[in-house]
């Protein structure tokens, strides 16, 4: 009966450690939720602008806005991150960015001074601090004041370069000079003008220099919803690469050198003509899709596209202006596209696909959108690199020293 006696207060003293402990842990894994969550949120935007960095602390704040009633919360999902309420309270910092994961990874004094600006972050930091409320433990004394504090802290940033990219335009390009594993020739801050593969005499540039492209085949026939192929192009131009179940039409890969690459083929009504002919109408689809990425009312041209009307949800940009210095552009990232650069544009045959690079696209010259009419298949773009995270792909697969890379967590 003595030994039942002693043992009372043991037991209950033991399962009173294991109820404060277990909150304790489930607090720091609903903490770390929303740091993982908020600096995701907040890396998305990183993409190389002075902007980006006012754009990643408001994208990070919006995961923790309980007005929606989807903000984070933590304790059993009953309070708030970023409130006081009762005896608890809780803290958010803003991100703090950096250019290298090294000093992202950091902490203390060191790492809070490797911080970078907007234009050359690549990595958002988070950190979330709250009360956790003590039960049991509140009876010993580092417990009297029935709380204890709960820390956790995320990393999140651009991963290794992508070998196989989803969602990017299948607009190719051929590399200026194949030898610059970097920007395969092409120039930060200068202005291309893309024109629709054509033979004979080249029709005159909007503004730069000129590249010639042509559509990848991305002609989902199994497709039952917007299954036009018009319509096809037109959401491929408005968005990027249109989503399918069929990873060979959603992503494309960078060549592996092996004998089963089968490389890239072109779009087969979209092949290339002379230049004193007018593009391929499929052109004029792609075109009318870009269109939207500076203004949601279309020309009558893009009329005709099958089903266009229901296709009106695109928004354009939040900056359609002419840019000259990338840094400047305080957009959304809509007008950026990704483009493979494959190692020879090829009408027949397969082409093999080198690596992923950025372009902004900009207004036509004397202009404030692009012109889905023109008769060479043309727009102006801006060269960009590899600043702007892709949203989804693998980085493995592949040997590639640069190109746009996705958002993953590092810590």
């Amino acid at each position: 009966m003595e030994m039942l006696v002693i043992l009372v207060p043991v037991i209950f003293g033991l399962m009173g450690f294991a109820i404060d402990l277990g909150r304790l842990y489930l607090i720091r894994g609903e903490l770390k939720t929303a740091a993982n969550a908020m600096a995701l949120a907040a890396a998305q935007e990183l993409i190389g602008t002075e902007m980006a960095g006012e754009y990643a602390t408001a994208a990070a704040k919006a995961v923790l806005d309980s007005e929606s009633g989807y903000g984070n919360r933590y304790n059993f999902g009953g309070t708030a991150i970023g409130t006081t309420s009762g005896i608890l309270s809780s803290e958010v910092t803003d991100p703090s960015l950096y250019e290298s994961l090294t000093s992202a990874l950091e902490t203390g004094e060191e790492g809070e001074g490797a911080t970078a600006g907007g234009a050359t972050a690549k990595y958002a930091k988070v950190t979330v601090t709250a009360d956790a409320p003590l039960l049991f433990w509140s009876f010993l004394p580092l417990g009297v004041e029935r709380k204890t504090a709960v820390r956790a802290q995320a990393v999140a940033g651009i991963s290794a370069p992508l070998c196989r990219a989803c969602g990017i335009e299948p607009m190719a390009i051929a590399p200026v000079d194949a030898e610059d594993t970097v920007d395969f020739g092409f120039v930060v801050n200068t202005k291309y003008t893309f024109t629709y593969l054509c033979s004979g005499t080249a029709p005159p540039t909007l503004s730069g220099n000129r590249v010639y492209y042509l559509a990848l085949n991305r002609y989902n026939q199994e497709a039952t919803v917007f299954a036009d192929e018009a319509t096809q192009l037109f959401r491929i131009g408005a968005q990027g690469l249109a989503p399918s179940t069929n990873p060979a039409l959603a992503c494309v890969k960078v060549a592996t050198g092996s004998s089963e690459e089968e490389g890239e083929m072109v779009w087969e009504s979209m092949l290339p003509r002379n230049c004193d002919q007018n593009p391929p109408t499929g052109v004029t689809s792609l075109l009318c899709g870009m269109w939207t990425r500076f203004d949601v009312s279309l020309p009558d041209n893009c009329a005709s596209i099958a089903e266009v009307d229901s296709l009106q949800a695109y928004l354009p940009d939040t900056d359609v202006a002419d840019i000259e210095e990338y840094a400047a552009y305080t957009g959304n990232a809509r007008r950026i596209i990704t483009v493979p650069v494959v190692e020879a544009l090829l009408s027949s045959g397969a082409m093999t696909v080198l690596g992923f690079r950025q372009f902004l696209v900009e207004p036509n010259p004397n202009d404030t959108n692009i012109n889905p009419q023109d008769a060479d298949g043309r727009f102006v773009a801006l060269y960009i690199g590899s600043v702007a995270p892709v949203k989804q792909g693998r980085f493995d697969g592949c040997q590639v020293a640069a190109g746009p890379g996705k958002v993953v967590l590092h810590q």
